[in-house]
């Protein structure tokens, strides 16, 4: 192709490319949006040619018509000078004008002048070329678009400079220019005759009144700001002036780099070299009558607020930031937006003159940044690609910095305008409202604003329009961002140096003499004032059109200065922002210290702190700024209580999440200053030295405040001002109590230096603080008062007639008994109510002593016992406790019947009360101690002496401890009084009486006669026969309730007696489990299991005897039946002692035969006495067997024993005698009456299993083998016995190959023709390889050889035992792959059943003998006879069928094969293969290897579906045949491209998993379905979804993004909605709870016939019920997903593909859509992605619930 398009351009020719200029400049002119854009132009190429001054004229149709009569020579008196002007005669008859209206008046033409550089001959050819700009880099101009600006006003522009003219005209659509030369004649009076001016002059295409006056004006102030040459502008209206504007730049000061700042840009390209600012004076000398035009834009209004940008954290964390990461406070300012400026009507202005000059000034303040530049190659030619200029080496940017006193200076200017319009110079006053009347000049004004105050000039690289900054182009981008980087490098630096100034200033002004003193406050807030207006000059609000531009200066603004601080001002001066805080008035009263933001700055520059405060260079007040301040200095009171105040807010509010520390921290830190500091009543109080504080309402009119108060008391002078609930809730303080108080004053110290307070000196004071106890003593607590009296008892506190005295010294005054006793006396008050009740707490006294009464009265003798209590009964009233008890413990009382008096003092001996009882009977008769009353006055327990004497200890009754006692004592007489007395009074005093307590006393009367512990004796008689002692039987009733006597033993207490003292004779045995039986259910499993194992039950020995002469436990016995008569007797113990014991020895564990892990042990512990016991083979192999059968219930631990042991019985042929003339013949030829078997019991390696017949006739004479019983194999098996199959090896030697054998062709033929139908009946085992993958390339190969020769042999005990034979048919296979081959023997008949032998050994991994047969039948019979014993032959032959036509399809198709189709075709593709999947799931795998010609389509779709090493391909196409599937539902679980099949499956060893690994792994993905909890699925949560496409695949969820919420529930299913799905029910102002409803209503039907369908199927794979969700969307292709186990199918797939068909009763199709569905989902509880290894595990789980799925199919099939 490459050639013949070399040779069609010789052949060509060239044709030009025409563009239509007109369209084209018309476009350029399009994107020129901006106001002024002529003389904006015209401007800027007057200033790159070093113009000086620019005259602007708009010209009049009338004032050109008197142009051209004055050049014509005309002489004419001209009257009106400005068309449209009237001539008015004055009063003194001279003509006066009156000037037109400047905004109707139509000009016809505006002229441009400029003195600069006149042209030369490259400009007057670039003049006329479009897009190419001037090659300058120290000119702005770049597009050379500029000049054709012109031609939005005129057609036929005319330019004229340097004596040459050229003028330009259209003719069609293409743009014409003629050039010429001015005529130099003298006589010729043309203007344009050397002339120095460069002139522009503009026919209007449309005349039109000249662009408003003001406004024209204002530009003009504002474009020759930043001119680099141009001084002067004249604005001419005819030949009037309207406006002359002068620049006058004055001499720069070099500032030098701030200190700090990072002068190189980010990109390293710009490098600030240095920063100086310049003053620059404009001055405008304007008619009124551009006033008097008044202005078409209003005055910019100020933007609300913006939200300044915060980080991804809060801006300066919060209170607490410093100390609690978990404390956090977060500042953000509101977000509005500002609405669009209200018209502003113009103010009419008095008649005044409109031809007078107003002039005014201006002074500005040029900050300027030289920049070096440097940049790479590849960028500068990228640049200048786009500007055609080379990149300057410097530049310089600009930025206009209006000075405070300067701002003011213009806004008083302003006021003196009678006009709305303002000065003319009001565009380059500062922007601090960020109007956005700050632009960015490139030369001139562009439409772009800067977002801070001024503006800002440089060499930017403009769009092509010069509208704005080009920030979309790749280099030009990073251009312009480096000098946006520079821009707020200008800026941070002019901040920084003007708040240096500041700083300077209010250190000047402090007072040197006073350190910590401040400036005045008038210069104060001067200087405050000037830094606001720096701030607010700086602050950034978004530029337009891009905001991208304030962004990026903004960035630079505080990246350069990113490790500086940030000077800003506060209520200290100018401080670094580091250490301001922004203002909090809770703080204000209290931190007096702590620099902060004044509230003028908070409010004057809100966004700037904001941006700050996100910035996290001002911080919010933090708990260290408190903690700083209040270690610094001590507070006064009022400061006190507003911090403490502060405090209680905060911790009330629940800001603290960890109050505790936070608080200790400020306690630590605060001192309170009380008193007139510096002076002697001046008291420093540390917080953390307050304990207490006082509640005034409350103690303040019981402890007298003038007196001494504690130290730890918060001050009443700040706690009054509190809140006492507050208070008590923040602060660990407690309220000052009356204990704390009188603790104080009763200190020794203070009352030895204060007598006049001192409680044991002062009457008046012992006297208040006793009034005061008396009005507090009601609210004590009881342990308060005790403390109270603990305190004062020996404290000489309480005034007497006798001086000071000690409480317990004192009496009151009715005590009369002795006249000198010491009386209360006191002087104010009298001695009552709660004043009495404390003195007698106290220990006044009210009574005498009894100490002193017994002294005067008892040891007289004149008073008896009954005297003496009379007497004390009368002051009981005011006996204390102290003496009550001490009564109680004074030996007073004699006893009666008490031993003979001493001979010394003839004084009976007496005895405490509590030591006596009451006088009564019923106490003499059990010769208890009683009391001596004596017989006057006779005693009566209801008597108040006896209740007196009761109160002091008198007994009224025994403990029941006494009782028991005396009933277990040794008089006969005393022992049944006490049990009696124990008995009648049970009821009313000994209810509690708790037997158990008294184990180790007999006391209980036994049936013997005796006495027994209550833990021995037991109420049923029963227990008599097991030797146990019985109680009394006159003790029955209600005396064994009352006494807790037990019915029964304990059955600890029974098993240990069986323990000790077992059953010796079988009738004792008998008598006694059979009382035991009674008692099974108390036994608990424990107890039960422990008797198991106790050797309690007699046996006799064997033989003619009958004495028992041992003890077995119950579990080593079994019952007698008729396992007794089988040969089980000669092994186990059989026993019979009748049903009852029987009951209770089965619940010891005997058994009524032995178990088969018993029996085991039994084989285990003898083997060979097993077997001789069991006489002989059959009733060993009998046990064998139900081993075999029950070896799941093994124990892990016999089944070890069992391998290890000699216990399995194997069997090994013999050859009989008669035979022995058959030695020299071939073993294998021998017949089965010629052998014997010899029989021995081999562990298991010793044994092998005969699954390879031809082996063992081989040599079953040499190996032991194992029965030949499928249960018994499997058994043998288990236990480690090898298959012969295992140890066999075959070699195979051949002769020469016989090439193109006919019989080997055929024989291929033939076994791939009846392959299929073999294994369609072969179904117990899944074969190894695929009917597919034989069928496909060379991976089946039969070859034919002159000779085979086998080799088999086997390595059995050591031995190498091998055999050599003759075969006719071997087939082989490598080890790790490849193709199977079977190969003939050329010199005998082929003989089918060694090929089908040699064939199932490599189709299947345990091939059975029928197999063989059953293949060698299929293989033997033709096709008919085969068709007449029931093979399904019509198949065969209609696959024969298709494969031929699918050869001619073939055949045809390759005649219209497109190129391109060759092109993808894979190379070197193998057949049979698949291309691997690719890397990234989500792509479409795009060629496919072809299937092999032979199968059909359903095959393949059952080949793509799965690994065809793992999947028997017969099963698939018998379920294909009989069930069916839509072709779309089977594409959509295809999923990714299965891996290349190599005979294994991929990724696996050549050992094949076995099948339970893989049961157990289905098993594990049923049970990991799970129920959904949350009602709302947001973004398809670890989702897999099943397609409908196939072309998609169905892993990639990421672009899903649909939400899905619960809608409610049926046949408790859940059931999920869309919200788009969802909207579509019930109205668009419906709710949605409303809208469910709804959907429930319609989709009701088709929802239960969906979950009719889907429940059967749950039950097939026995999914928990409430793992499955139905779903419900509009669209898509999601049939269902798993999340994370829960399995939702999608409703709108079931009603468009089965509904139908259910509905009509048909539900077949939909169980198997369904059943493939779930099956898929739930592979992926295994694995997510969709791979080899999902597919097969869907396979192996479609497989193992197939069968039930036939069954549901059955009754519809």
């Amino acid at each position: 192709m490459a050639l013949a398009r070399d040779a069609l351009w010789e052949n060509g020719h060239d044709e030009s490319v025409e563009v239509n200029q007109r369209a084209l400049i018309d476009k350029v002119l399009a994107r020129y949006s901006g106001e002024f854009t002529v003389f904006r132009e015209l401007l800027q190429n007057s200033d790159d040619a070093g113009s000086q001054a620019v005259e602007i004229r708009f010209e009049t149709k009338g004032y050109l018509e008197r142009q051209k009569l004055e050049e014509g020579g005309h002489t004419g008196t001209v009257i009106n000078g400005i068309d449209g002007a009237a001539a008015v005669v004055s009063s003194n008859g001279r003509p006066k004008q009156v000037l037109p209206d400047l905004k109707t008046t139509l000009v016809h033409q505006w002229s441009f002048k400029n003195n600069g550089m006149v042209f030369r001959d490259e400009d007057w050819n670039r003049l006329k070329k479009i897009a190419e700009g001037n090659p300058d880099e120290e000119k702005i101009g770049a597009f050379g678009v500029g000049f054709y600006s012109l031609f939005s006003v005129t057609e036929n522009p005319f330019v004229t400079s340097g004596g040459q003219w050229m003028g330009f005209h259209w003719k069609g659509d293409q743009l014409v220019a003629r050039r010429g030369t001015v005529p130099s004649t003298t006589q010729d009076p043309s203007p344009f005759t050397e002339d120095p001016w460069t002139t522009f002059a503009m026919t209007l295409r449309e005349p039109t009144p000249i662009p408003p006056a003001f406004d024209f004006t204002r530009f003009l102030s504002s474009s020759i700001t930043f001119m680099a040459h141009l001084r002067t502008i004249s604005v001419f209206f005819d030949d009037k002036r309207l406006a002359h504007l002068t620049k006058a730049p004055g001499v720069p000061k070099e500032l030098g780099l701030p200190k700090g700042l990072r002068s190189r840009s980010d990109g390293g390209i710009m490098n600030v070299k240095g920063v100086r600012v310049s003053p620059l004076h404009i001055r405008a000398e304007v008619m009124r009558w551009v006033y008097s035009v008044g202005t078409t834009k209003p005055p910019p209004l100020p933007p609300k607020p913006v939200k300044a940008p915060l980080t991804s954290t809060a801006a300066s964390g919060g209170f607490f930031s410093s100390l609690f990461s978990s404390l956090t406070a977060n500042r953000a300012a509101s977000t509005t937006s500002a609405p669009p400026p209200p018209p502003v009507e113009v103010v009419k202005v008095p008649e005044i003159n409109l031809e007078e000059i107003s002039e005014s000034n201006v002074v500005l303040a040029i900050w300027s940044a030289e920049v070096d530049v440097k940049i790479d190659k590849k960028m500068a030619g990228e640049l200048y690609r786009s500007t055609k200029k080379n990149v300057p080496p410097r530049v310089r940017v600009d930025l206009i910095y209006t000075g405070k006193a300067e701002y003011d200076e213009s806004v008083k200017e302003d006021e003196k305008y009678p006009y709305a319009t303002g000065s003319v110079f009001q565009g380059l006053r500062a922007d601090l409202e960020g109007t956005g009347s700050a632009h960015v000049f490139i030369g001139h004004a562009t439409a772009q604003t800067t977002g801070i105050g001024g503006h800002m000039a440089t060499r930017f690289i403009p769009t092509v329009e010069r509208e704005s900054i080009d920030l979309v182009d790749r280099t030009v981008a990073i251009w312009n961002k480096e000098l946006l980087y520079v821009g707020g490098f200008l800026a941070r630096a002019a901040y920084n140096i003007e708040l240096e100034n500041v700083r300077e200033a209010w250190n000047g002004a402090i007072d040197k003499t006073k350190p910590a003193s401040r400036p005045e406050p008038e210069v104060q807030t001067w200087l405050r004032n000037r830094a606001l207006h720096a701030l607010r000059f700086f602050t950034f609000h978004a530029s337009t059109p891009s905001s991208t531009v304030s962004q990026l200066l903004q960035e630079a603004f505080f990246a350069c200065g990113q490790n500086q601080p940030f000077p800003i001002i506060s209520s200290a001066g100018v401080r670094n922002a580091s250490d301001v805080r922004l203002p909090d008035p809770m703080f204000a009263a209290f931190l007096k210290d702590l620099p902060v933001l004044p509230d003028e700055v908070t409010t004057g520059a809100k966004l700037m702190v904001d941006v700050l405060h996100a910035r996290k260079l001002l911080k919010d007040i933090t708990f260290v700024d408190v903690l700083q301040e209040l270690r610094s200095r001590p507070l006064a009171e009022d400061e006190a209580v507003a911090c403490l105040k502060w405090w209680i807010a905060l911790q009330t509010s629940g800001e603290l999440a960890n109050p505790i520390p936070v608080r200790t921290e400020f306690l630590n830190a605060a001192v309170l200053s009380t008193g007139t500091p510096g002076g002697a009543d001046e008291k420093i109080i540390p917080l953390s030295s307050i304990q207490t504080f006082m509640n005034l309402r409350q103690m303040g009119s019981i402890i007298p405040v003038d007196g001494p108060l504690p130290s730890h008391l918060l001050p009443l002078s700040v706690s009054r001002h509190l809140d006492h609930d507050s208070v008590s809730s923040v602060f660990p303080w407690r309220d000052l109590t009356v204990m704390d108080w009188l603790r104080h004053i009763t200190t020794p110290t203070l009352m030895a230096l204060d007598p006049e307070h001192d409680l044991t000196r002062s009457s008046p004071w012992a006297e208040r603080v006793l009034t005061a106890l008396g009005r507090a003593w009601p609210s004590l607590g009881k342990p308060h008062q005790t403390e109270i009296v603990e305190l004062l008892k020996s404290v000489p506190c309480v005034p007497t007639t006798l001086g000071m005295k000690c409480p317990e010294q004192a009496y009151f005054s009715n005590v009369d008994i002795f006249h000198d006793l010491p009386i209360i006396q006191l002087s104010v008050i009298q001695v009552k109510g709660n004043l009495e009740k404390v003195l007698q707490t106290l220990g006044v006294r009210k009574h005498v002593e009894l100490q002193l009464v017994f002294d005067r009265m008892i040891k007289t003798g004149d008073w008896t016992i009954a005297d003496l209590t009379k007497y004390l009964v009368t002051v009981q009233s005011t006996l204390s406790t102290v003496e009550l008890n001490r009564l109680s413990q004074t030996a007073a009382f004699p006893r009666e019947d008490d031993s003979p008096m001493t001979t010394e003092r003839k004084k009976p001996i007496r005895y405490r009360a509590s030591e006596l009882y009451e006088p009564l009977d019923v106490f003499r008769q059990m010769k208890l101690p009683i009391l001596d009353w004596g017989t006057q006055p006779k005693w009566r327990n209801s008597s108040d002496e006896a209740k007196f004497l009761y109160k002091l200890g008198l007994r009224r009754f025994p403990l029941i401890e006494t009782l028991v006692d005396l009933a277990a004592g040794e008089d006969a007489v005393v022992r049944p009084l006490a049990l009696k007395y124990i008995l009648d009074n049970y009821a009313s005093r000994y209810s509690d009486f708790d037997p158990g307590a008294f184990g180790n006393r007999a006391f209980i009367p036994t049936k013997d006669g005796g006495l027994g512990r209550i833990s021995e004796v037991y109420a049923n008689v029963e227990w008599e026969k097991l030797k146990f002692k019985v109680v009394d039987q006159n003790l029955r009733g209600d005396a064994l309730t009352k006494l807790k006597i037990a019915e029964h033993p304990s059955t600890t207490s029974l098993i240990s007696f069986l323990g000790k003292t077992p059953p010796k004779t079988e009738q004792e045995a008998r008598e006694w489990f059979g009382v035991l039986a009674g008692r099974i259910s108390a036994f608990s499993p424990l107890e039960l299991q422990k008797m198991s194992q106790l050797p309690i039950v007699p046996v006799k020995a064997p033989g003619p005897g009958s004495s028992p002469d041992r003890l077995l436990p119950p579990s080593q016995c079994y019952f007698a039946g008729t396992s007794e008569a089988q040969f089980h007797s000669k092994l186990f113990v059989f026993i019979d002692f009748g049903s009852r014991a029987n009951g209770f020895l089965s619940a010891c564990g005997t058994k009524h035969e032995p178990t088969v892990d018993e029996i085991a042990q039994i084989i285990l512990a003898n083997p060979r006495k097993f077997y001789d016991l069991a006489e002989g083979r059959e009733n060993f192999l009998l046990e064998l067997r139900n081993l075999a059968v029950n070896r799941r219930n093994l124990p892990s631990s016999t089944i070890t024993r069992m391998k290890r042991s000699p216990m399995l019985l194997a069997s090994r042929r013999v050859k009989k005698a008669k035979v022995a003339k058959k030695a020299d013949e071939n073993v294998a030829d021998w017949d089965e009456e010629d052998w014997d078997y010899e029989y021995d019991l081999r562990r298991s390696d010793q044994i092998v299993v005969a699954d390879d017949t031809n082996s063992y006739q081989q040599f079953g004479d040499s190996i032991f083998s194992a029965p030949q019983e499928d249960l018994l194999e499997g058994f043998y098996v288990e236990l480690g016995c090898p298959r012969l199959s295992s140890l066999a090896r075959e070699d195979y030697k051949t002769t020469s190959e016989v090439v193109g054998s006919r019989i080997a062709s055929e024989t291929r033929s033939l076994i791939l023709q009846r392959l299929p139908l073999f294994l369609h009946e072969h179904t117990h085992e899944k074969p190894q390889v695929s009917y597919g993958w034989l069928n496909t390339g060379n991976n089946f190969r039969v070859k034919t050889f002159g000779k085979l020769t086998v080799t088999k042999s086997i390595k059995y005990e050591g031995k190498q035992l091998s055999q050599v034979r003759e075969a006719s048919a071997v087939a082989r296979k490598d080890e790790y792959g490849g193709p199977i081959q079977l190969w003939l023997a050329g010199n005998a008949q082929v003989d089918m059943y060694e090929v089908a032998t040699s064939l199932c050994r490599l189709l299947f991994k345990t091939p059975r003998v029928n197999d063989a047969l059953l293949f060698m039948t299929i293989l033997s019979t033709d096709l008919k006879a085969l068709k007449r014993r029931g093979y399904n032959v019509d198949r065969i032959l209609r696959q024969q069928q298709a494969e031929r036509e699918a050869v001619i399809a073939k055949e045809k198709a390759s005649s219209t094969t497109l190129v391109s189709d060759n092109i993808l075709a894979p190379s070197g593709a193998v057949p049979g293969t698949f291309p691997a999947i690719p890397n990234n799931p989500s792509e479409k795998t795009l060629l496919e290897a072809p299937a092999p010609p032979s199968e059909t389509t359903q095959e393949i779709v059952k080949r793509d579906q799965l690994p065809s090493a793992t999947i028997q391909a017969n099963t698939w196409q018998n379920l294909k045949e009989r069930f069916g599937r839509p072709e779309s539902i089977l594409s959509g679980f295809r999923g990714s491209t299965p891996k290349p099949s190599t005979g294994l499956p991929p990724g696996s060893s050549p050992t094949i998993t076995p099948l339970s690994n893989i049961s157990s792994n289905i098993e594990t993905a049923i049970k990991a379905c799970k129920e959904e909890k949350s009602d709302l699925l947001r973004n398809r949560q670890q989702m897999q979804m099943v397609k409908e496409s196939l072309n998609e695949g169905y892993c990639d969820v990421s672009g899903h993004v649909r939400n899905l919420e619960k809608a409610g529930s049926m046949a408790n299913i859940p059931v999920f909605i869309a919200p788009d799905a969802l909207q579509t029910f019930g109205a668009a102002n419906t709710p949605d709870s409303q809208k469910k409803q709804d959907f429930f209503a319609i989709k009701r039907d088709a929802l239960a016939r969906f979950i009719h369908v889907v429940q059967p199927l749950c039950e097939i794979y026995k999914l928990p019920p409430k793992s499955m969700h139905v779903f419900y969307d509009l669209g898509g292709e999601l049939i269902a997903f798993n999340r994370d186990g829960s399995i939702y199918l999608n409703l709108r797939f079931y009603e468009a593909w089965h509904d139908a068909q259910v509905k009509a009763g048909d539900l077949s199709t939909a169980y198997i859509s369904w059943f493939f569905t779930l099956a898929h989902e739930i592979a992926h509880n295994l694995v997510q992605p969709h791979n080899s290894e999902h597919e097969f595990y869907f396979s192996a789980i479609c497989e193992q619930y197939l069968i039930p799925l036939s069954r549901l199919l059955a009754p519809s099939s």
